[in-house]
């Protein structure tokens, strides 16, 4: 499956096409930094790698932007950050 991340400003959410559904990454954005407050995979799509890759995007596009991130959702916050140490100086200290 090809995996094509796009963005969607206006909507605050980064996400992936799987067919009629979708795999989403929402956020608030305030002052160049984006509280990741979603990460959702529909449930016959979980456990292929989806979230990761997603949030992996959208982490990349932030360094490049400059953008500090706020990990209030749980995944980002206790799985994806915990394996991807790479991004710890994007996260912004609330």
């Amino acid at each position: 499956m090809e995996i094509e991340v796009r963005h969607d400003p206006v909507g605050q959410k980064f996400y992936i096409e799987l067919g009629k559904e979708e795999a989403v990454l929402a956020y608030t954005e305030v002052n160049n930094i984006w509280d990741i407050h979603q990460v959702i995979v529909p449930e016959e799509f979980r456990g292929q790698g989806i979230a990761e890759k997603l949030t992996l995007h959208v982490f990349e596009v932030a360094r490049e932007r400059g953008i500090k991130i706020i990990p209030t959702c749980p995944y980002v916050k206790n799985r994806f950050l915990e394996k991807h140490k790479e991004f710890e100086d994007l996260i912004e200290k609330v």
